[in-house]
């Protein structure tokens, strides 16, 4: 195949058709380290998109995931080829797993010249990504750009959401061969929330859970991110408070009822019995007869062996996709249909069913506020609770009603944030619940930053997964976003010395311990203003400061987990 060569610059390309169909798509930002594709693409030729230079591709890939969870319209990252494409391809797989919709591009060798695994830096783009995409495909010829993005934001915008992928030969991205910027490709048809399948007959296994609904002693809403993406989230409100029904959560469904909402039970997670010392998931699910699933994911790891406590329960499955588990889960009732279409149903067939006396977690919830109300000063550290419960209270002071973000790395501490970080708004906690990748915290925040710029965001992260990405502090210094990041640190992979101590009733500390980061001085050298504290007092006098700067500030925060204690010894995940 012969080289098509480079466009005069008068002249429209590919590139230029890529990123005019993007903006058309609402597309506001692409996440990313350019390579010498450079030559062909220079992106700043497009008003309404701008690119951010990321430090690591993975951080473009998940900071694009969160601008697009959050905005609910597809946000795009950029790679350049081979070792580019490896490093943007976690971030891919962030956006699978925890289901948004983004537009992952990578740039590839000449088209004269793509021999996988023998030309320089060549690899096979498409077959990377399938695995991990809704949508893979690589540019053949310049004029057919605009078709491929269309193709890629549609299959994004389909439940279950995740990434698409394009390849992008650089010779091919720089011609004009064919490419008509003038010619009409119709409207870029986006999706105004993602297209999921609806069953026919749907409305009768509707009805069916309404009568499950309406005989149930203690029935229980489980409500998964789906919900929120379909735009149910006030209707859901709106039912559970109409017949007092309980609301529990998946880790980053948080926020679906305010923080100190009554109906609000939380989020749950697999170690909370052993963080709280106490038999929460027993005392959450055990009294319920019925369970409705609102836009169940088991991606998001809430597993229904959580639920399976006390009473035999009936269940009712309402997702927009078909059942891809049913040997872990196979539901009383199937509801396959849009969450908000099944809630709105279900409210108009139980209209004069009065409301139920729902179970008491008054126990439960006794045992939370005396763990969060721990005065107890320990001489090895700070502990994660401690640290939770600080940074609620300077969210709860500094956002407006309904507003602020509390955003999760890796790690054991992630637990405590799902267990008891304030959400008063729909994603207002972020954690990655399906792929879990350290060094997930930084992007995230970037993304969360850049979606609410008004409102205030909190990382909190362990040493571990926030060194593994901590380059990216200096974009969050370029971009000058006021996001205020706690490093809990005790120089320990601390989530794997809970299993090292769980299988072995002890720890190897060559696999899990470090030599001490000064994050204060990293912080500083990448020019973000910091500090270290040692105690409740000093750490919310740094987070308020902190709230109140306008640009960035990192506070250390020495911790300590005592595995030897509380429910720790008998967890089981």
């Amino acid at each position: 195949m012969s080289r098509i060569s480079t466009a005069p610059r008068d002249q429209p390309t590919a590139a230029h058709a890529l990123l005019k169909r993007l903006s058309e798509h609402g597309v506001e930002k692409v996440f990313g380290v350019v390579g010498r594709e450079a030559a062909s693409i220079l992106f700043d030729e497009q008003d309404g998109v701008e690119f951010v230079l990321t430090r690591h591709e993975f951080t473009a890939g998940v900071a694009a995931d969160v601008l697009a969870r959050i905005t609910g319209r597809p946000q795009a990252c950029w790679a350049t080829l081979g070792p580019g494409m490896t490093n943007l391809s976690t971030g891919m797989a962030t956006s699978m797993l925890d289901r948004s919709p983004v537009i992952a591009l990578a740039a590839q060798s000449e088209s004269h010249d793509i021999f996988p695994n023998d030309t320089h830096q060549c690899l096979d783009l498409v077959k990377i990504a399938e695995p991990m995409s809704k949508y893979a495909a690589e540019l053949q010829r310049p004029a057919e750009i605009t078709d491929l993005v269309d193709s890629a934001v549609a299959a994004a915008m389909t439940e279950p959401v995740g990434p698409s992928f394009i390849s992008l030969p650089v010779d091919l991205l720089g011609s004009s061969d064919g490419v008509d910027l003038t010619q009409d490709h119709g409207p870029a048809r986006t999706p105004q929330k993602p297209i999921g399948a609806v069953q026919p007959g749907w409305e009768q296994d509707a009805d069916r859970a309404a009568e499950l609904l309406s005989g149930a002693e203690h029935p229980v809403f489980v409500v998964g991110a789906a919900a929120i993406r379909s735009g149910a989230v006030d209707a859901i409100r709106a039912l559970a408070e109409r017949l007092n029904v309980p609301v529990i959560t998946t880790y980053i469904a948080k926020g679906v009822l305010p923080h100190g909402h009554d109906l609000n039970y939380g989020a749950v997670t697999g170690y909370m019995d052993g963080i709280l010392g106490f038999p929460a998931l027993e005392t959450l699910f055990g009294p319920a007869d019925v369970i409705l699933t609102l836009g169940y994911d088991y991606a998001e790891d809430l597993r229904p062996s959580m639920w399976e406590r006390g009473l035999e329960k009936k269940t009712v499955r309402i997702s927009p996709t078909a059942n891809p588990v049913p040997r872990v889960y196979r539901p009383s009732v199937d509801v396959v249909t849009d969450v908000l279409a099944f809630v709105e149903h279900i409210d108009a067939a139980t209209a004069d069913l009065p409301a139920k006396v729902r179970h008491d977690i008054t126990p439960l919830r006794e045992c939370i506020a005396e763990l969060l109300a721990d005065p107890q000063e320990y001489e090895d550290g700070m502990r994660v609770h401690q640290v939770m419960d600080s940074m609620n209270t300077v969210m709860a002071e500094t956002a407006a009603p309904g507003e602020g973000t509390i955003v999760s790395d890796i790690g054991f501490f992630r637990h405590y944030g799902v267990l008891f970080a304030r959400a008063d708004q729909p994603f207002g906690f972020l954690t990655s619940a399906g792929c879990s990748s350290f060094g997930y915290g930084i992007p995230a925040a970037i993304g969360a930053q850049l979606a609410r710029p008004g409102q205030p965001t909190f990382l909190i992260a362990g040493d571990g997964g926030f060194h593994s990405n901590s380059a990216d502090l200096e974009t969050i210094a370029r971009l000058g976003l006021p996001i205020v990041t706690v490093v809990v640190n005790n120089d320990t992979n601390g989530l794997i010395e809970l299993y090292q101590n769980m299988g072995h009733q002890r720890s190897h500390d060559p696999a899990i311990k470090f030599t001490g980061v000064d994050f204060v001085a990293l912080a500083e050298a990448n020019g973000v203003e910091a500090t270290k504290v040692a105690s409740r007092e000093e750490l919310l006098a740094a987070l308020r400061k902190g709230a109140e700067l306008g640009r960035p500030y990192l506070i250390e925060v020495p911790i300590n987990y005592d595995f030897t204690t509380g429910g720790f010894g008998a967890l089981k995940i």
